[in-house]
């Protein structure tokens, strides 16, 4: 017996294909976004990568995204409004990096690497002060 002549029998047909076809639907949705967002982290890594060089400080930085956005350049924080791979808030504060602060992953780092670098002294200070306090 089929998964779908089950379906029929258990419950009134037009319902249960339209339940099979939704779960289906939805489950492709969610398997075709999931290798496209890790695509999308990944070329935002290598780019840190290449931009900080130093692999202390990288690890530090990667920390902190990881914990912030897990590398989701459109990461919002519902609460707070906080955007981006390094939760600026407000996101626009990005803009200073450049225009494209929205979708652009290396203009986010280079904004993110400028606050920890200027606020704490390094990626790796910052990432001590979110240790300690959940939060930078």
């Amino acid at each position: 017996m089929t998964a779908a002549s089950f379906l029929r029998r258990v419950a009134a047909p037009k319902k249960a294909l339209a339940g099979a076809a939704v779960a289906a639907a939805t489950c492709g949705t969610l398997i075709a976004a999931a290798p496209a967002q890790a695509a999308a982290a990944s070329s935002a890594q290598a780019t840190a990568k290449a931009m900080i060089g130093d692999s202390a400080q990288y690890q530090c930085f990667a920390n902190i995204v990881d914990h912030e956005s897990d590398w989701n350049v459109t990461a919002t924080n519902a609460s707070s409004g906080a955007y981006g791979l390094v939760q600026a808030l407000p996101g626009s504060k990005m803009a200073a990096a450049g225009s494209d602060w929205k979708t652009n992953a290396a203009t986010q780092i280079k904004w993110g690497l400028d606050y920890m670098n200027e606020r704490y002294g390094s990626p790796c200070d910052a990432w001590k002060f979110w240790q300690a306090n959940n939060w930078y």
